[in-house]
C-alpha cells in the first residue's frame, strides 16, 4: 500500500476523531515514514528539518497576532462599530430598515474583508465589533446566518486572491510549495488563476444574502456581559496613531514583501506613539501570540509532514498509478484534487496547513495529466481554500460563532458551518474545476 496514501488517512481519520491535529500530523508522518521505508530515526529527523519550512510563517502569525490585539487596544474598532451604529436605523417603515439590513451587511463585509488584507487584524475584530450590535440585529430581524457567511467570506476570499496581508503569507506558501515540488511560477499569477474560485465565493454569498437567508429571523434579546475592565480608552490620539500604524504595516510590507517587518513596524508605531499603553505591551503581544499559535504549530506540523512524504519517494510511485488511471482524462484529475483537498482541509481546519501536504503529491500528478502551471495553481490554491468555510475547527468558522453566539442563540454547525459549506465550498468545487479546464 502507498505510504502517501497511509499517511494521510491517518492523519484525516485521526483529526477527525478529535485527536488534535498536531498530533495527527505527527503521527501521521511517522506512519508514513515508516511505511515508507525511512525507519523511526530517519523519519524524525526528517521531519524536525521539514518544520523550518514554516517557520518565518509561524513567526509573521504571531507578530500579526500582536499587531491585532494591539489595535484593538487603541479604540479603533470601536470606533468603527459606534460609527456603523449611528449609520443605521431601526425604527421607521419597512423600506427603511431593509435600506438599514443593506447598510450594516456592508460593513460587516468590508470590516471582515480589511481584517486580511488592509488592516491584518484577523478574527480579532469579531468580539469587539458583533456582540455590541446583536441586539440592534434582533430589531432588524436578520438571520445570523446571513451574517455567518458574510463575515466567513470576508475571512477567506480577499487571502486567496489579494498577495498583501494574510494573503501575502497564503500567496507565499502556494508558492514555494509549488517551486519545492519542481515546478517554476511566477508568482504575479496566483490571483488571475484563483479569481475564478473566487468568482464563485462571490456568487455564493449574493445567494445567502439575497435569496437563502433573506427572510426575517427572530431572537430574544438576552444581556450580554461585557468585561468593562478589558475596554480600550480611545481618544482622538489613539484613532490617529492607530490609523497611521496600519499604513506603516501596509507600506513596509509592500516595499519589504515580508509580513514579520511589516507588523513590527506597526507595533513600534502603536507603542511608541502611546497610542496603546506601553508597560502593557508585553501581556498585549503575548495575548495576539496566543490568538494565532495555533495556526502557527499547524502550519509548522505540516511542513514536516510533508518533507516526510516527499522523502519516502512513494510520491512518483502513486503518480505513476493514478496517472496510469486517469490517463489523459483531465476532468476527472481535477475533480478528484479537488475532493482530496477538501477533505484534508476540512480534517485539519487550515488552508495554509494543506497546501504544503496537497502541493507534494498534485505538482507531480498535474504535471503528469497535463495541466499548464496556470491550471495547477489554480486546482492547488482552490483545494487549499476549500473547507476552510465549512471546517468546524477552522478560525474561519469559529470566529463568526464566538461573535453571533455570545448571547447563545447561534449554532456553532448549523448556523455557521453549514450556512458556509453550503454557500462556498460548492462554488469553489466548480468554478475551481472550470479554472483547471480553461488555463
Amino acid at each position: 500500500m502507498n505510504a502517501v496514501i497511509i499517511a494521510v488517512v491517518v492523519m484525516l481519520a485521526l483529526s477527525l476523531a478529535r485527536v488534535h491535529v498536531v498530533l495527527a500530523l505527527l503521527v501521521g508522518a511517522i506512519t508514513g515514514g515508516l511505511l515508507g521505508g525511512l525507519g523511526l530515526a530517519t523519519t524524525i529527523d526528517v521531519f524536525s528539518e521539514g518544520l523550518g519550512g514554516s517557520a518565518s510563517v509561524a513567526l509573521s502569525y504571531g507578530l500579526l497576532g500582536g499587531f491585532a490585539v494591539a489595535i484593538a487596544k487603541t479604540g479603533l474598532p470601536d470606533a468603527m462599530v459606534k460609527l456603523a451604529i449611528s449609520l443605521v436605523g431601526t425604527k421607521g417603515d419597512s423600506r427603511k430598515k431593509a435600506a438599514s439590513k443593506a447598510l450594516i451587511f456592508f460593513i460587516i463585509l468590508l470590516i471582515s474583508c480589511f481584517s486580511q488584507n488592509l488592516v491584518p487584524i484577523h478574527i480579532a475584530f469579531i468580539p469587539i465589533l458583533i456582540p455590541p450590535i446583536l441586539k440592534l440585529l434582533n430589531e432588524l430581524g436578520v438571520d445570523r446566518r446571513a451574517i455567518a457567511t458574510i463575515i466567513t467570506f470576508g475571512l477567506t476570499a480577499p487571502y486567496i486572491l489579494l498577495p498583501v496581508g494574510f494573503g501575502a503569507i497564503f500567496h507565499d506558501i502556494l508558492a514555494d510549495n509549488i517551486v519545492e515540488s519542481g515546478l517554476a511560477i511566477d508568482r504575479s499569477d496566483i490571483p488571475l488563476a484563483l479569481s475564478l474560485p473566487i468568482g464563485g465565493m462571490i456568487i455564493g454569498l449574493l445567494v445567502a444574502v439575497f435569496f437563502t437567508y433573506r427572510k426575517t429571523r427572530t431572537y430574544q434579546d438576552h444581556q450580554i456581559a461585557v468585561d468593562e475592565t478589558d475596554t480600550p480608552i480611545m481618544t482622538k490620539k489613539s484613532l490617529i496613531f492607530a490609523v497611521i500604524a496600519i499604513l506603516a504595516a501596509l507600506v513596509v510590507q509592500l516595499y519589504t514583501d515580508s509580513m514579520i517587518v511589516a507588523a513590527l513596524a506597526g507595533l513600534i508605531v502603536i507603542f511608541a506613539s502611546g497610542a496603546a499603553e506601553y508597560k502593557k505591551a508585553d501581556d498585549i503581544v503575548t495575548d495576539g501570540m496566543k490568538m494565532m499559535a495555533f495556526i502557527g504549530f499547524v502550519m509548522l506540523a505540516a511542513s514536516g509532514f510533508a518533507a516526510v512524504i516527499r522523502e519516502t519517494g512513494h510520491v512518483e510511485l502513486l503518480v505513476e498509478q493514478v496517472a496510469g488511471v486517469i490517463g489523459d482524462n483531465r476532468g476527472l484529475a481535477a475533480a478528484l484534487m479537488l475532493i482530496v483537498g477538501l477533505f484534508i482541509t476540512m480534517g485539519i481546519g487550515s488552508s495554509f496547513s494543506t497546501i504544503p501536504i496537497i502541493a507534494t503529491l498534485f505538482v507531480p500528478l498535474g504535471l503528469a495529466v497535463g495541466f499548464s502551471p496556470m491550471a495547477i495553481i489554480a486546482l492547488i490554491g482552490t483545494a487549499g481554500a476549500l473547507g476552510d468555510a465549512g471546517a468546524p475547527a477552522s478560525d474561519s468558522t469559529l470566529g463568526p460563532t464566538a461573535g453571533l453566539n455570545a448571547d447563545g442563540q447561534h449554532d456553532h454547525i448549523w448556523d455557521t458551518c453549514v450556512p458556509t459549506f453550503i454557500h462556498f465550498n460548492v462554488p469553489l468545487l466548480v468554478f475551481g474545476w472550470i479554472a483547471a479546464m480553461i488555463f
